[in-house]
């Protein structure tokens, strides 16, 4: 599967989302060419914080293989460019490539991901290849739909800040 299979494949995860009433995040976590687990978000259903796309993807994907042998990298792929925290979780999962669709520019982690030194002391600890911009209006397109439905508050406005031209 290409990034943009997978990417293509997030977004299909996103809608669902979208009808559920979440942020139209998804993620979809492929060893090699198989998709293995897919996820959105869920802060409104969950009624928690920790609940993002990426993170449930991957917690999805981490008790399926658990320590086995994979055949073929492990990756992730995302609507939005992962935020810190599940850039962190990506690395310790052994994620080898991020593939995303919008560009999150307050919380993403791509720039840390692009200065990231491993430690010879931790050589599985490292930042995945990321890449960014793939299908990004049809992402942009979910996330404009989102904000003609939510309701008025300070998730709405941070999404619609994803939405201008940098």
């Amino acid at each position: 599967m290409t990034p943009d299979d997978l990417v293509l494949a997030a977004l299909e995860v996103a809608e669902a989302g979208l009808r559920a009433g979440e942020q139209p995040i998804g993620a979809v976590v492929a060893v090699g060419d198989e998709i293995v687990s897919r996820a959105y978000t869920q802060e409104k259903a969950l009624g928690r914080r920790l609940v993002h796309a990426d993170l449930l993807a991957m917690v999805a994907a981490d008790e399926l293989l658990g320590w086995r042998r994979r055949e073929g990298p492990l990756r992730l792929a995302v609507t939005l460019e992962p935020c810190v925290m599940c850039l962190g979780a990506a690395m310790m999962l052994g994620v080898r490539e991020v593939s995303y669709a919008l560009e999150s520019p307050s919380d993403g982690g791509a720039r840390i991901a692009g200065e990231w030194t491993t430690s010879p002391d931790a050589p599985w600890f490292a930042a995945p290849a990321m890449r960014g911009g793939i299908r990004r209006e049809e992402s942009r397109a979910l996330f404009r739909r989102y904000c003609h439905t939510a309701p008025a508050g300070p998730v709405r406005d941070w999404v619609w800040t994803l939405l201008t031209d940098r």
